[in-house]
């Protein structure tokens, strides 16, 4: 398999030479998608020898960042592509687990779930942050028929050819609502790995609106209702997946 490893970065001065010194002792195929860093990130990235970034001159957003790696990945001739977040959160040396998940050959997603098994040294997630987590993992689970644990983990591997077929267009954090959807709409097959739950700072910002929780929850899911009503034709009445590829999704 031909596999690349993404990061999408926004101010990560603190944490991003340490996070790809450890990625690169398991691989030179490294994107950064810097969105737009203030800090000193983009200085960092600079020094930093055999990554690829690609640097948005403004903040995009999250789901944008993942967007372009997924791109970046198929422009590229990757069979698989392992997103990991860049805040110290995920712990590189678990992406050989992801690996060899995604070497099995019969899933196209491989979701990192924070909640499917306790590590030493858990944290505990800020509690907004798990009952939103919650909230939006039984809707999706209820609404799409899956059968997740963490709606929100960015701990993923994907299939390219698989999410080549999808139409993703939601910048923000948000993102994960459309890519879920249309992963139903498209019947991709979704096996979760247990990754451990790290929280270094709590107090990390969303931005705007989003860091009231109430509104945040709110923008998900209208997000949510929009896809699955532009969805419907695949979905169904009753949006349950449809027994083929949607081909207008």
């Amino acid at each position: 398999m031909q596999v690349l490893i993404a990061l999408p970065v926004f101010n990560e001065e603190r944490y991003v030479q340490d996070v790809l010194g450890r990625i690169r002792l398991l691989t030179d195929h490294v994107l950064v998608v810097d969105d737009g860093s203030t800090d000193a990130t983009p200085q960092i990235l600079s020094k930093i020898p055999a990554i690829t970034v690609i640097r948005h001159p403004e903040n995009r957003g999250y789901g944008q960042s993942l967007i372009d790696a997924f791109d970046y990945s198929d422009r590229h001739n990757y069979d698989w592509v392992i997103t990991i977040d860049c805040d110290d959160q995920h712990e590189p040396a678990q992406i050989p687990a992801f690996l060899e998940r995604a070497a099995r050959g019969d899933v196209d997603v491989v979701s990192g779930s924070r909640y499917l098994q306790d590590f030493p040294g858990n944290t505990a997630a800020p509690s907004d942050r798990r009952r939103i987590n919650r909230q939006i993992t039984e809707l999706l689970n209820s609404t799409l028929g899956l059968e997740l644990t963490d709606a929100f983990c960015g701990f993923k591997a994907y299939r390219v050819s698989a999410v080549s077929r999808l139409t993703l267009s939601i910048p923000g954090y948000a993102f994960p609502l459309q890519f879920w959807a249309q992963a139903a709409c498209h019947r991709l097959r979704i096996s979760e790995l247990p990754v451990p739950l790290v929280y270094h700072d709590p107090t990390r910002h969303f931005g705007g609106m989003l860091d009231e929780p109430d509104s945040r929850l709110e923008h998900y899911l209208d997000v949510f209702r929009a896809e699955l009503a532009r969805l419907q034709p695949c979905l169904g009445t009753n949006h349950a997946p449809c027994e083929s590829p949607c081909p207008d999704a």
